[in-house]
C-alpha cells in the first residue's frame, strides 16, 4: 500500500460489498483494526460506513454492528431498503449506497489528500474520475481472489492504487472462532 505519513485520509466502506468480499475470502472484518491500520498510514480524518437497513427484519441482525461502528470511530450512513415487485410479479430489494458514498466523498474531498473506498462496484468509476480531477489520490480495496472477482475491471484500472483485500487479511481480520467441541 502506498501511503504518505502526512497525507489526510478518508475511508468509505460499502458495507454489503465489503461483507460479501470478506465472506468470499473466508474471514470476518475487525473494523477497529481497519481504523488502526489507516491511522498508522497517515492522518485519518474520517471513516464512513454505508449500509441499507431492511426494516422488515435485517435491521435486527445489523443493529449490533451499526451500533458498534457508531461508538467506535465510524460515521454510519443508513437508508431503508426499498422493496418492489417487478413486471413479472417477482419481489426484489434495492439498497445501493453509491450516491451517498459519492456525495460524501466529493464533500470531504477538499479536506483530504487520499480517499480509500472499500468497494468493487463499477458504478463508482465516475466518482473516482471526479476525485482524481480534483487532485486526490484514490485507493480501491476489493478482491480478485474470491470465488468470483468482486471488483469491476474499470474501477480497478482507474484507481491510483488497487489493494487486494486478501493481502490485508493479517491486518484487518478478526481472529477465527475456535471450533465448537
Amino acid at each position: 500500500m502506498l501511503f504518505y505519513p502526512t497525507e489526510r485520509i478518508a475511508i468509505f466502506i460499502d458495507g454489503p460489498n465489503l461483507y460479501g468480499m470478506s465472506k468470499g475470502l473466508g474471514f470476518d472484518m475487525d473494523y477497529k483494526k481497519v481504523l488502526e491500520m489507516f491511522a498508522k498510514k497517515g492522518i485519518l480524518i474520517r471513516a464512513q460506513y454505508y449500509t441499507p437497513l431492511d426494516e422488515e427484519g435485517e435491521f435486527v441482525a445489523l443493529k449490533p454492528l451499526v451500533d458498534y461502528l457508531a461508538y467506535n470511530g465510524y460515521s454510519v450512513v443508513t437508508k431503508p431498503l426499498k422493496r418492489y415487485v417487478d413486471a413479472n410479479g417477482e419481489r426484489h430489494a434495492k439498497g445501493g449506497m453509491n450516491v451517498e458514498i459519492a456525495v460524501d466523498a466529493m464533500e470531504i474531498s477538499e479536506y483530504v489528500d487520499h480517499i480509500v473506498i472499500f468497494s468493487g462496484d463499477g458504478a463508482l468509476c465516475r466518482l473516482v474520475e471526479a476525485l482524481k480531477r480534483k487532485g486526490k489520490r484514490v485507493s480501491i480495496i476489493s478482491t480478485m481472489r474470491a470465488d468470483k472477482p468482486m471488483v469491476s475491471d474499470d474501477l480497478r484500472r482507474l484507481a491510483d492504487n488497487f489493494i487486494e483485500l486478501d493481502e490485508l487479511r493479517s491486518m484487518c481480520a478478526r481472529p477465527a472462532k475456535p471450533a465448537a467441541a
